[in-house]
């Protein structure tokens, strides 16, 4: 069972989205929060394994409260869900930590599919939005520099494009016959040498050098 927290200033929204979330089998919607402070304090006393997080709230919106939670639990998993697609919001909120980011004018069992699909440790982009990401990180970053991969080893390589895939480490570790906690300590590797603070950053950036290949 999937404990999930909602956080949204419309009350209206939660409570439909709880009414609706809560009518799949493996989804359990175990509290509601209306701004970044209340969620961070939901987090810390519900231990949730996902987090559905609105992005413009009073008192501490969602970029904010996302760096905090990814920082201080790790273990909850951040989506956010607005119907704000601009860059800005985009880019700030999958570097605070967040594992996707889509818009709330999608289908609700595209919704409810996508935080599945987060809580077991993929990346979940709107349609759209991970091309404009892209683009911006070519645009920004010196291919001959940012994209190089000289600091990675060939195994390093191997998990980084699988990450791109969308694969789990349990995955990973079957498909190159190795142990999951290798996997993991790859990963870490991949993070500290490209100064990348998530897999979804490590997604976004094996899927940059796809692009420029």
């Amino acid at each position: 069972m999937i404990r999930l927290l909602l956080v949204d200033d419309q009350e209206l929204v939660c409570q439909g989205l709880r009414a609706m979330l809560n009518l799949e089998s493996d989804i359990e919607v175990v509290g509601l929060a209306n701004n970044g402070q209340v969620a961070i304090q939901q987090v810390e006393a519900l231990q949730p394994d996902v987090v559905l997080m609105d992005i413009r709230m009073p008192i501490m919106d969602g970029r904010e409260a996302t760096r905090i939670i990814c920082q201080k639990f790790p273990d909850a998993k951040v989506l956010v869900v607005s119907t704000f697609d601009e860059d800005e919001y985009i880019t700030h909120s999958i570097r605070a930590g967040a594992r996707g980011y889509l818009l709330k004018d999608m289908p609700v069992e595209e919704l409810a599919q996508a935080i599945k699909l987060v809580y077991r440790g993929y990346s979940q982009m709107g349609p759209g939005l991970m091309e404009r990401m892209l683009e911006g990180m070519v645009e920004k970053q010196d291919e001959t520099e940012q994209l190089e991969l000289v600091e990675l080893t060939p195994r390093e390589v191997e998990v980084l494009s699988l990450i791109g895939t969308g694969c789990t480490n349990r995955e990973i570790a079957k498909q190159l016959y190795i142990a999951e906690g290798t996997v993991k300590s790859h990963v870490t590797h991949i993070l500290n040498r490209l100064n990348l603070r998530n897999r979804s950053q490590i997604a976004i950036y094996a899927n940059s050098l796809k692009r420029l290949r």
